[in-house]
């Protein structure tokens, strides 16, 4: 490992001259004063280097070196991986967190971050931020390089577990009861640990389970001494969190216009720079890739909401639905200035996120090729499930308890709307299962490879091999008072304090339909000969939250967003992806909302059931919704006059 790390810092560091030419510091002074007509008085650069485990290795680096960035901050949490950490800490009990915080992002580069002064945020503590802690330890004494290292505690509440099933608590979403058997369970806190740790001195925070967007709103309220009742304050800064917490999906990184950003191999990391009024710019560092702008900005900011207007967060209820944008121009490409978000008092509760297990899971994906693929790789699997439910049979053991076929190649996950025609002459079969025994899956794993040569011909490529039997994890969410929670900050391995959460008022949690849908006062509008996919209108952006999925649709000019609306409808949407709810007879209020977000001539649908059990349970090969819109792009807005004309002049607000 040592080795490696240093391998790394060889490579990083000639990476750092290749990425400054010799005028940047000239292009950033001039910059900053482009900057100061939007951001008057102090402001402060924070750059976000990661926005999953597994992000790339090369944005540390590039923010260190070219972003003239006061914070670093790293998200790295998602639900299923929470699961994962929980079990490399079985494993091993020094484990539990994101090693590549340690490995990738910390150690190569601790020197200059010490040297540049630079703060570092991160959730990489995952389930084990002591373990996070100690080992960023080891490697500053290595170095030679003395930091104050933080740990936020508290999040955790398996301690709690028996007295949680014995409350009888149910999920804020289905209504299933509390699961008997549970893998983690972590509430998500807030910012004002992380601002308290700063203010106590520390140079490093790591956290477990948090908000996403709290890595940067804790940095703001540090700097900017915001206090607990400035709700718009702590709007904006959650705003600016909430951008950039994925990383490159706000600089570009998988834009509707893809093939208009340039760069991906060297695609630039956001920096918000924030003022004290809590207006922002979103960038990224000198001579790098992507792209920043209106579309991509807004593509983000709907990203993985519900309603707009209460957008539920630990420190503030945040309304981003009169959010404006403002690009401009800077000497090395478009910036984005960010204002108008607004907040309100908080809930008195935590989102607690429970992960246990249901069952297990296999996935076969094979190629077909030849004519009638689709048709072979249908009756393959259909022959497949057959041999093992007959033997299951024979064996007194229970069916399946789910199963999903995609042919990829054939437009499979669009339903009704493929154009593909059935006979394609190559394709993916994605044969994926659920069954309550290890046991039984294990026979179907080994019932894929015979396929190839006693069933149909044309089967090339059995993707992976034979196919793993791992577990099936499911979700459970409930909110759980914050006085209950005891959330605790240490220093360098001791207890400092306990955190001791502001007295602020509080409102109503409300899980969906806090504001009414299709508020606004439909008007007739002007016909004409003209129709369009809805790509050439609008971008759009697509996500998930467990089991729903969400659907941000951006008009290209603000004149189109009226039809928009008229054309996507909610009984149009829920029409357009009619094949992947699984409860047909639920109503169809209940299937799916659309919220407006005139702020950035936008709506957001928000469409429940449809990821097949989501993310860390469906069996779908696109179990997070990420493909969502990208297909509605092909919806036909029919009858209406040339809107492509109003977007052929380049627009600014």
């Amino acid at each position: 490992m040592k080795l490696l790390t240093q391998q790394i810092f060889n490579a990083f560091r000639n990476y750092k001259c290749r990425t400054l030419p010799c005028s940047s510091y000239l292009q950033y002074r001039y910059e900053k004063r482009r900057y100061s007509d939007y951001l008057p008085g102090k402001t402060v650069r924070i750059g976000c280097a990661s926005g999953f485990w597994g992000d790339t290795s090369v944005s540390t680096p590039q923010l260190i070196y070219g972003g003239k960035i006061d914070y670093l901050v790293y998200d790295y949490l998602a639900e299923v991986t929470m699961s994962l950490l929980v079990g490399a800490k079985h494993k091993n009990s020094e484990m539990g967190y994101a090693p590549d915080f340690i490995t990738v992002a910390m150690a190569p580069f601790i020197k200059d971050i010490k040297r540049q002064g630079i703060k570092v945020v991160s959730n990489a503590g995952g389930v084990n931020p002591h373990g996070c802690a100690a080992a960023l330890k080891k490697v500053c004494e290595v170095a030679g390089v003395n930091l104050n290292v933080a740990v936020v505690t508290g999040d955790d509440l398996m301690p709690k577990l028996k007295s949680l099933q014995d409350d009888c608590i149910i999920d804020m979403q289905s209504g299933q009861s509390f699961p008997k058997a549970v893998v983690s369970m972590n509430a998500y806190i807030g910012a004002g640990p992380i601002a308290r740790a700063l203010d106590l001195g520390a140079d490093v925070v790591i956290t477990g389970r948090c908000v996403d967007s709290a890595v940067v709103l804790g940095p703001l309220v540090h700097t900017f001494g915001w206090d607990w009742k400035d709700f718009n304050s702590l709007a904006a800064g959650s705003l600016a969190g909430h951008l950039v917490e994925c990383g490159a999906q706000v600089t570009g990184g998988i834009f509707t216009d893809w093939d208009k950003v340039p760069d991906w191999d060297h695609i630039g990391f956001p920096i918000v720079e924030c003022a004290s009024n809590g207006g922002f710019i979103v960038t990224k560092p000198k001579a790098t890739g992507g792209l920043v702008n209106r579309g991509t900005v807004s593509e983000q900011l709907v990203y993985e909401i519900g309603d707009p207007e209460h957008y539920m967060l630990p420190d503030v209820c945040c309304d981003f639905s009169h959010v404006q944008l403002d690009e401009f121009d800077t000497p090395d490409g478009t910036a984005v200035y960010v204002s108008g978000a607004k907040g309100h008092p908080p809930t008195g509760e935590f989102k607690v996120c429970t992960i246990y297990p249901s069952g297990f899971r296999a996935t076969a994906v094979a190629c077909v090729g030849g004519v009638n693929s689709k048709a072979k790789a249908e009756k393959t699997a259909e022959e497949i499930l057959k041999r093992c439910r007959r033997v299951f049979s024979q064996l007194n053991m229970s069916d399946f308890t789910k199963v999903n076929l995609e042919v990829l190649g054939s437009e499979h996950i669009y339903g009704p709307h493929s154009r593909v025609p059935k006979g394609v002459r190559d394709a993916v079969m994605w044969l994926a299962v659920q069954h309550k025994d290890k046991k039984a899956l294990e026979f179907f794993a080994k019932e894929i490879a015979p396929a190839g040569t006693g069933m149909a011909p044309g089967l090339t490529n059995i993707i992976g091999g034979r196919p793993r039997v791992n577990p099936v994890l499911k979700m459970f969410s409930f909110l759980y008072p914050r006085n209950n929670v005891q959330v605790d900050i240490h220093m360098n391995g001791e207890h400092v304090e306990q955190y001791q959460f502001p007295d602020i008022p509080m409102s109503e949690y409300m899980t969906q339909n806090v504001t009414p849908p299709s508020r606004v006062v439909e008007t007739p509008l002007p016909g004409g000969d003209y129709s369009f996919r809805l790509e050439e209108l609008a971008y759009t952006r697509s996500g998930d939250k467990g089991n729903s999925a969400n659907i941000g649709v951006i008009a290209r000019h603000p004149d189109i967003l009226p039809y928009l609306r008229q054309a996507l409808t909610t009984e149009a949407v829920e029409s357009y992806f009619s094949h992947l709810f699984e409860n047909k007879s639920v109503p169809s209020h209940h299937k799916i909302q659309r919220y407006d977000v005139p702020g950035v001539y936008g709506l957001n649908f928000v469409l429940h059931d449809v990821l097949g059990g989501g993310g860390i349970a469906s069996l779908r090969s696109d179990p997070q919704g990420k493909a969502m819109g990208q297909m509605l792009l092909d919806f036909e807005i029919k009858n209406v006059p040339n809107l492509v004309e109003k977007i052929e002049k380049k627009y600014r607000r």
